[in-house]
C-alpha cells in the first residue's frame, strides 16, 4: 500500500487522492477503509487510517470512515459484528475514541441499526459471537 500511496503523491493532486482513493465508494457505498474492516484486515485498516490523517479533515474521517454506512445502512462496527473478529472491533473502537464523542459512539455505532433494524448486538447474538457481545467500546 505504501508504494501505491507514494506513487499517488507523485502523480495525483490532493483532491484526486482524497476523492479517488480515500473517499471513493463502490456500488454498495463502501470505501477502502470500510472494506478493509469488512474483510477483517487490521493492518490495512491501520495503514489507510494513517494515510487518511494526512489528507482528510477530522469531520471527513468521522463521517466518511468511522460512521460511513453502506447501501444497507451498516457501518463498520455493525458489519464487523457479523464476522466477530475481535481485533478488528478493538481497532474500530480505538479509532472511534480518537474522533468521536461518547454520545456519537453510543448512538452512531453501538445502537445504529441497519436497513432491516438490526444492530451490532443483534448480529453478534444471531451469529453466536459471544465475545463480541461482551466487547465494550
Amino acid at each position: 500500500m505504501r508504494g501505491i500511496w507514494e506513487l499517488a503523491k507523485e502523480r495525483l493532486t490532493t483532491e484526486e487522492i482524497k476523492n479517488e482513493m480515500l473517499l471513493r465508494t463502490d456500488c454498495e457505498g463502501r470505501n477502502a477503509w470500510y472494506n478493509s474492516s469488512y474483510r477483517g484486515d487490521v493492518n490495512v485498516m491501520r495503514e489507510i487510517w494513517e494515510l487518511a490523517k494526512e489528507r482528510l479533515t477530522t469531520e471527513e474521517m468521522k463521517n466518511e470512515m468511522l460512521l460511513r454506512t453502506d447501501r444497507a445502512g451498516r457501518n463498520a462496527w455493525n458489519i464487523e459484528s457479523f464476522g466477530g473478529i475481535l481485533n478488528v472491533m478493538r481497532k474500530i473502537c480505538e479509532l472511534a475514541k480518537e474522533r468521536l464523542k461518547t454520545e456519537e459512539i453510543k448512538n452512531e455505532m453501538l445502537l445504529r441499526t441497519d436497513g432491516k433494524g438490526r444492530n451490532a448486538w443483534y448480529n453478534a447474538a444471531y451469529w453466536g459471537h459471544i465475545n463480541v457481545m461482551r466487547k465494550k467500546c
